[in-house]
């Protein structure tokens, strides 16, 4: 095996040791922060990957369906190995904090969805966070001395959220799920009046021409912090 295809065994080796404070460092080296939101995605990648015991070396082994786009995503992205990229990664937007992970090879899956009121129960368990996440977050208010605080409470209460139990936190369900299709390789076409290489799906005929959406002056789907919303240039 070339040595470069084991860079994911130490994520590997922590989910069967389950070391979540250490997958809980490995994720804020892409989310950026740590924070509770990262670590009940920790958890739930964790049993996740734990309850269907397959390995995935970003070849669709393993699909992860997540229902948000916030710190919950990041750390399934963490554990599971799941991403955009590697096409394992589908986003419903439901705007729940819920991910299912099924297996390719049999469909067998587990849907965890954090129980309701999460938000209330936090700030109810940690009451100086609060007022800290409103100012600092929601707000956009904070100066340095309040990010400072909240960085060191986050990793706090992140910490102890992992050592909740997984029942206390999620609601969870085993299925079989349908799996989607592998991820086709489509040809790439030049756009007659840009220039760049676009993906033949994406391509707009003008005038008998290929025309990428963005000079077709088309609408397309965008994903922001705001979910996704159809929009044009």
């Amino acid at each position: 095996m070339h040595e470069f295809a084991a860079a994911r065994g130490p994520i590997e080796a922590m989910i069967r040791s389950s070391d979540l404070e250490g997958l809980l460092r490995h994720a804020e080296t892409i989310h950026g922060h740590v924070c509770p939101g990262v670590a009940w995605g920790i958890q739930a990648g964790h049993y996740a990957m734990t309850t269907l015991n397959r390995k995935n070396t970003g070849m669709e082994e393993v699909v992860a369906i997540v229902e948000c786009n916030n710190c919950f995503t990041d750390g399934i992205q963490t554990v599971t190995g799941c991403t955009f990229g590697n096409n394992a990664l589908i986003f419903k937007d439901l705007g729940k904090t819920a991910v299912t992970v099924a297996r390719r090879d049999d469909g067998a899956a587990v849907r965890l969805v954090v129980k309701p009121n999460f938000r209330q129960r936090l700030f109810e368990k940690y009451p100086a966070a609060g007022p800290l996440f409103k100012k600092v977050v929601m707000d956009r208010q904070g100066n340095e001395e309040d990010h400072h605080r909240l960085d060191h409470l986050w990793h706090a209460m992140a910490k102890k959220e992992l050592q909740a139990p997984i029942t206390e936190q999620f609601d969870i369900n085993h299925l079989t799920v349908n799996m989607p299709a592998y991820a086709r390789i489509f040809a790439s076409v030049c756009c007659s009046i840009c220039g760049e290489e676009i993906i033949e799906t994406r391509v707009c005929m003008r005038d008998g021409q290929p025309t990428c959406l963005a000079c077709a002056k088309e609408h397309y789907f965008i994903l922001t912090g705001n979910g996704i919303t159809l929009t044009r240039d």
